[in-house]
């Protein structure tokens, strides 16, 4: 996998570097609703997560190679992670649980897109690989019984250390999607398939993978 970083990001900055192409920079924000898969061997683990808001930002590049095809690359600044509710009454008492992971990542994708005018319009379509690297992450819990609440933060340990760490660092997966675009300004939506196993647990059974849909608006230089 680290090989796979390592030929991402000097591809990234090969791009960067080459004059020979036209280029369009830019700058995109959206919203993210990501959760997550979790399996233990063939139990399901994920059922009752729900999706958790977060957001990303970053500047981006486009290379046009023809007036179809171009490639789009980036260095985004991104959250992944999901939540849990639960409710009920125990003895006459009723008690509210509320958790949340949320996970700070570092992101490069690289996008082939094909684009075509419809009008004033030009729509994309756009599919290809990201890598990304986990900065940081943070376990919320909020436990609430008789209208008394409790709250608790924990950082998350990110590694490759089985059964001390609770997230791998390293996450990759596919990007798929579609945006609309009006002279300099791209409304997009994409969803992220993480292929990456984050479980750092010895349980070679255990499988955790990103899933993260998005709202994006992106403003290009140069269209």
């Amino acid at each position: 996998m680290k090989k796979v970083s390592q030929i991402l990001i000097l591809f990234v900055l090969v791009a960067f570097a080459k004059e020979s192409f036209s280029q369009e920079f830019g700058v995109k924000a959206g919203l993210n609703f990501s959760n997550m898969l979790a399996k233990d061997n063939d139990v399901t683990l994920s059922d009752d997560y729900k999706s958790k808001l977060g957001f990303q930002f970053g500047p981006v590049v486009e290379f046009p190679f023809s007036d179809l095809l171009s490639l789009e690359t980036g260095l985004m600044f991104t959250t992944r992670g999901f939540k849990t509710e639960d409710s009920g009454s125990s003895f006459g008492v009723d008690w509210e649980s509320k958790r949340s992971v949320n996970v700070n990542y570092l992101d490069i994708p690289i996008n082939l897109r094909a684009g075509f005018d419809v009008g004033s319009m030009r729509i994309y379509g756009n599919f290809g690989p990201y890598i990304g690297i986990a900065l940081s992450g943070k376990y919320k819990s909020e436990y609430t019984v008789a209208g008394d609440t409790e709250e608790d933060d924990e950082k998350l340990d990110i590694g490759s250390d089985k059964g001390e760490d609770d997230l791998k660092r390293t996450d990759f997966g596919l990007n798929i999607g579609a945006a609309v675009a009006i002279t300099s300004f791209e409304v997009g939506l994409n969803y992220g398939l993480g292929l990456a196993n984050l479980s750092p647990s010895t349980d070679n059974g255990a499988k955790m993978k990103n899933r993260v849909f998005s709202i994006t608006v992106a403003y290009k230089l140069g269209k």
